[in-house]
């Protein structure tokens, strides 16, 4: 029997996001990115496409690396301007009922104390169909902007990463006990002083002594998305990720990502089939496969070669203006330009690329494949995706907005559902639950789950002293 596919879309706060230059297309409204009729249309199409949710992308930094300055990335709007994602999200849930949110918020530039309020308070908000992206940011403009002197190392980044986590599970899950929220008008207690505690926080990076300011929202901890691609950000995704996002551009790539996290979530004494996986994808449609290759054409020809060379340089940390367009990369340059292209390889591996080849790749859905054609083409590429590389879905990203997004919910969702393999309603409840169909809050061996009864765990520490 056929898995059942998922289906977010993925968009960003700003003009262009994955597709830089094609804000110069007659039909594109990102440039409406600053106006909520663009997006509450947006979610409503996507709640009418049965969609799991809207994922919101974000950087706090410019892409200055091509050429050594930001010109090439404000000239083409390669993700500048842009705005902050979490301000949307309130007027988007108001008019929608299922549709979930998740957001993009880098843990390296704001204290954990302050961002667990603001997600608490976007959960009660949308009634828990939150949930957090979990990134440590990769461009060093932003870290320089906030007063760092650089950007952390990788693997220091995780460091604080997992501390950063621990608080805000301690706030999320173990402040405020179940029951401590009463609203007595006839006693009248509000809340419970005894049954709410002081995190008693004091690590290497954060020091919180104090309670969480929200009361407990419906899911308590947002669903918790990651997306790192290296060795400790595997370990990570699967110590603590419920969804993963990936960027593959080959069917090799992909299963070998989601065999690997699957695999860390098992060392992590989780079970690997509660993790989803999304594919970043971008699916060009039309009636026939010849209307929709026209329509790939046309899109095609507004591409931005250096708005995509100047979101590949960021991307990868390597400056490619420093290579012709045309010449190969994959035997004459250093083993940092060679791993950039690595993963181009699996695609073809005979194919050497030159940079204009991955500036071509890129300059529509990024790092993600593009699949062109009918409802019937694209759903057979899909489907071929899921069984061959255990993915559970696509992160779909757009060529034009909103086009893209009502493209696949009037053609391609209709065949899908036609195929038995897309579901037809929601499941009701939190984001959580429409999701997993099980309870609204982190379940064990969850380690979120494990901050849940900080009272007790204290009186246990102290009775054995």
């Amino acid at each position: 029997m056929s898995r059942e596919i998922r289906l977010n879309a993925f968009d960003m706060n700003c003009v262009g996001h994955q597709s830089p230059g094609l804000w110069t297309h007659p039909r594109d409204q990102s440039w409406r990115y600053k106006d909520l009729d663009y997006w509450v249309h947006l979610a409503k199409t996507l709640e009418r496409g049965k969609f799991d949710g809207l994922f919101i992308a974000d950087v706090l930094g410019v892409y200055d690396v091509l050429n050594g300055n930001a010109d090439a990335a404000l000239r083409h709007s390669a993700q500048v301007p842009v705005n902050d994602p979490l301000q949307l999200v309130p007027t988007m849930a108001y008019e929608t009922e299922h549709l979930g949110f998740g957001l993009t918020a880098s843990l390296s530039f704001e204290h954990p104390y302050t961002f667990a309020r603001r997600i608490s308070t976007l959960d009660h908000l949308t009634r828990g169909r939150v949930g957090w992206n979990i990134v440590t940011s990769y461009l060093n403009s932003g870290a320089l902007n906030i007063g760092q002197a650089q950007q952390a190392r990788h693997d220091d980044r995780y460091d604080l990463a997992e501390e950063y986590l621990e608080v805000c599970y301690k706030l999320w899950e173990g402040s405020w006990e179940d029951g401590a929220v009463v609203r007595d008008r006839a006693s009248g207690i509000f809340t419970h002083p005894e049954k709410v505690h002081p995190i008693n926080h004091h690590g290497r990076h954060f020091t919180v002594p104090g309670i969480h300011l929200s009361e407990p929202s419906p899911q308590r901890t947002p669903v918790l998305y990651q997306a790192g691609s290296s060795s400790r950000g595997k370990d990570f995704a699967g110590a603590h990720a419920e969804c993963i996002f990936v960027a593959a551009p080959s069917k090799t790539v992909l299963k070998r990502y989601v065999a690997n996290v699957r695999e860390a979530a098992a060392r992590a004494g989780r079970n690997p089939r509660e993790i989803l996986a999304f594919n970043l994808q971008t699916v060009i449609l039309g009636e026939t496969d010849a209307e929709a290759k026209k329509k790939f054409d046309e899109y095609r020809s507004h591409v931005s070669y250096e708005g995509a060379l100047a979101l590949i340089s960021g991307w990868t940390g390597i400056d490619f203006g420093q290579f012709a367009p045309d010449e190969p990369l994959r035997h004459r340059y250093t083993n940092a330009v060679q791993s950039a292209v690595e993963t181009f390889t699996t695609i073809d591996p005979d194919r050497v690329w030159t940079v204009r080849e991955m500036a071509d790749w890129v300059g529509i859905g990024g790092f993600g494949p593009v699949f062109v054609g009918s409802p019937s083409t694209v759903a057979d590429l899909l489907q071929e995706w899921v069984e061959d590389t255990d993915v559970d879905g696509f992160n779909l990203a757009y060529a034009i907005t909103p086009g893209t997004f009502e493209d696949a919910v009037d053609l391609l969702v209709p065949e899908l559902q036609r195929r038995g393999v897309y579901k037809t309603g929601y499941r009701e409840g939190t984001l959580r639950e429409k999701l997993f169909g099980a309870g609204p809050r982190l379940a064990a061996p969850h380690p979120g789950a494990g901050y849940r009864d900080l009272a007790g765990q204290r009186q246990t520490i102290a009775a054995s002293a």
